[in-house]
């Protein structure tokens, strides 16, 4: 039997790190499901994967911590021995009303980039070394990380969310060049995604304003978590030559606009 594949899913809970965990546990990767506060989402994950045959780890941690970060990675040493994938999903966001600059707060701000931007950052840091002992061990490890469309494009998101996706944009393809012939790193870039991200960014024209979108979009819907965990997947298992890319998920939108 071929030994299972082994993978880290920050912000697995929810959303689509949900998605990126089913999608590998499907795939045949044993996941261990980080997050930060969604404990009873994080646990209905992973007995989902577990169905799948599936071995699974969670695990609680802040990514903007640093220390907490190094002791997660040492508990999936402890447990895999190696890693052949990391996905760094782990995202927040800020409050703000669109185009008033005063009604963003600069302590929301500098949390959304220590998450969105550090914590992505730290996380692949203290990946590498077990990155590394699959690439030792004949495997092609890779990172994907969750960017967006707005850190590609302006919009009405946060200010301070559409610049840490910007910035992952960029440390994508830095640490490409950095880890780079060892390890692969790309990124995702989802527009507007339906779910409940989306329904607390948009509140009751959620609806509405999603079904526009959908009608301006040449495949004629949103994008959906699944959709974006099955380009994560085809990034990790295959495209063995593609790293420092970001693959734009909109069904064509912002190609047509």
């Amino acid at each position: 039997m071929t030994p299972r594949k082994k993978a880290l899913v920050t912000g697995g809970g929810t959303g689509i790190g949900r998605s990126a965990v089913l999608a590998l546990a499907k795939a045949g990767y044993d996941v261990a499901i980080n997050y930060a506060s969604s404990a009873q989402a994080a646990q209905a994950v992973a007995t989902e994967a577990q169905a799948l045959g599936s071995q699974t780890l969670l695990l609680q941690c802040d990514v903007s911590d640093d220390a907490a970060v190094r002791q997660m990675l040492a508990k999936v040493g402890d447990a895999f021995g190696h890693l052949d994938t990391l996905v760094n999903n782990a995202g927040t966001t800020a409050t703000w009303k669109v185009k008033d600059l005063e009604s963003l707060k600069i302590d929301e701000w500098d949390r959304t980039f220590a998450v969105n931007v550090r914590g992505n950052f730290q996380v692949s840091r203290a990946a590498v070394p077990l990155l590394r002992k699959s690439k030792a061990q004949g495997g092609q490890p890779s990172i994907v990380n969750t960017a967006s469309i707005v850190g590609l494009r302006p919009g009405p998101q946060p200010l301070p969310y559409a610049a840490s996706k910007a910035a992952v944009v960029s440390l994508t393809k830095m640490l490409a060049w950095n880890l780079g012939p060892d390890i692969r790193v790309n990124a995702v870039a989802p527009g507007w995604m339906e779910g409940d991200w989306m329904e607390r960014m948009l509140g009751d024209k959620y609806e509405p304003l999603m079904t526009a979108r959908a009608k301006t979009t040449p495949l004629k819907r949103c994008v959906t978590a699944d959709d974006v965990a099955e380009v994560m997947l085809n990034l990790i298992q295959g495209m063995r030559f593609v790293t420092g890319e970001v693959v734009v998920i909109d069904g064509g939108f912002t190609s047509s606009t």
